[in-house]
């Protein structure tokens, strides 16, 4: 029994760390770019976007397609970078221990 409770008291301690992760995460930042940084997208490392810088250079009529490309990338450029930096947060956490699904961050 006490091994039990031993076991209830460590998760709910890491679930109360998990929190405060998450809440860290939200304030954690990181920029991607695209075609040689003239397309920079800020977003936190939850995946919230929060900038979005174009070049003026860029900002054509006939080039719409181009410009649009290069958003994606920026945004797929930081999603990757976010994520990168989510799974360093958490594995520092739960010391490199993998979580089954549903128990990471939402």
């Amino acid at each position: 029994m006490a091994d039990f409770l031993g076991m209830m008291k460590q998760a709910m301690q890491l679930q109360s760390k998990m929190k405060e992760m998450q809440e860290q995460l939200a304030t954690i930042e990181v920029t991607g770019t695209a075609g040689g940084g003239l397309v920079n997208v800020t977003m936190t490392a939850k995946m919230e976007v929060k900038a979005l810088k174009i070049d003026p250079s860029l900002i054509k009529p006939d080039e719409g397609d181009i410009l649009e490309d290069l958003i994606v990338a920026a945004i797929n450029d930081a999603r990757r970078k976010a994520e990168t930096m989510m799974q360093e947060k958490m594995s520092s956490l739960t010391g490199g221990l993998q979580l089954p699904p549903g128990l990471g961050f939402s």
